[in-house]
């Protein structure tokens, strides 16, 4: 995928490349990645974009077309829905969001009840820098687009997310250490980005939520990319 993004790549020539099935190579890339291959190529593609909006000086439609996108209007809607701001405001702000906020929509869809509370606790092993940890409620385990739920720990320990709507979810967790937190995320490598995730998780009106623990580690190659533009710090507010 990584070294094919300019190309149509099917099911078929993926499995064909592993030497699988489709229908086994599909069910091996989910059981790794936790996602589809079409998912997770759709990730990569958009990572890069970020990448070439930042480092470089190309054209929107130049980029677009660099990462297998044929309509420039496609891969535009297709990036602001998945990072949360659209190419030209992403290359303007530097890769940073001004703020993040919860999917109205969502929550409202689950009813005006307040739903459960989930707390728990975030942790980091010794080997790994501490740093402000984004924590959010996401439908897959790609982290992109807007969160149904979401805070910012400054440094790993409890948290609790309020009000949760009803369905699948996963809990994602994204940290870089401290004074690496204004880097646009997928450009720091990495070496430096710690992640965790729990789920899925199903969340009925009236439950009560069993606490959760999840453990961060290094960013993996199988990780799906981390898609969202993640909240400027730099004014020292959490939101």
């Amino acid at each position: 995928m990584h070294a094919n993004l300019g190309q149509e790549l099917t099911i078929d020539d993926m499995a064909r490349t592993a030497m699988f099935s489709k229908f086994h190579f599909t069910r091996v890339f989910r059981d790794v990645t936790g996602t589809s291959p079409g998912r997770y190529l759709s990730a990569v593609r958009l990572q890069e974009a970020k990448r070439l909006l930042l480092d470089t000086e190309f054209s929107i439609a130049d980029i677009s077309s660099q990462v297998g996108y044929s309509s420039v209007g496609t891969f535009s809607s297709r990036f602001k829905s998945c990072v949360g701001l659209s190419p030209s405001m992403f290359r303007k702000l530097r890769g940073l969001s001004t703020g993040i906020a919860a999917d109205a929509d969502r929550l409202e869809a689950a009813g005006t009840r307040p739903g459960p509370t989930l707390r728990g606790s975030v942790s980091i092993g010794p080997d790994r820098l501490p740093g402000y940890c984004f924590l959010g409620l996401f439908p897959t385990p790609v982290p992109q687009g807007r969160p149904a739920r979401c805070t910012v720990l400054d440094a790993p320990g409890a948290f609790e997310l309020d009000d949760l709507p009803t369905g699948r979810w996963y809990v994602l967790v994204h940290s870089v250490p401290y004074g690496r937190e204004n880097t646009p995320s997928g450009t720091d490598g990495e070496s430096v980005v710690s992640v965790g995730r729990y789920g899925p998780l199903y969340i009925q009106p009236g439950v009560v939520l069993a606490r959760v623990a999840i453990p961060m580690r290094p960013l993996a190659v199988v990780d799906p990319p981390i898609l969202m533009a993640l909240q400027d710090l730099r004014g020292g507010a959490l939101v």
